[in-house]
């Protein structure tokens, strides 16, 4: 994810919670921005196969394992 697209979900984020319930009509523009970055890694072929690669890598190590990538990446409690 490029640091545009960080930047852009930080400042819409930030603009929501100041705005409270007026955010709807307050954050137009951030909103704006970040669905047209958005917008753009959606149509972007390269980053389809990028993420593309990337699940399957991870059903291939569910089928091989049986754990869920959210569970392979969770630490395991140590017992003292």
């Amino acid at each position: 994810m490029s640091s545009q697209l960080y930047h852009l979900g930080l400042y819409f984020t930030k603009c929501c919670k100041d705005s409270g319930v007026l955010m709807v009509i307050k954050c137009r523009k951030e909103n704006s921005a970040l669905k047209e970055c958005l917008t753009a890694y959606y149509t972007d072929p390269a980053f389809y196969e990028e993420c593309k690669m990337e699940y399957l890598k991870e059903r291939e190590e569910f089928r091989r394992t049986g754990i869920p990538a959210k569970k392979r990446l969770q630490k395991l409690p140590t017992s003292m």
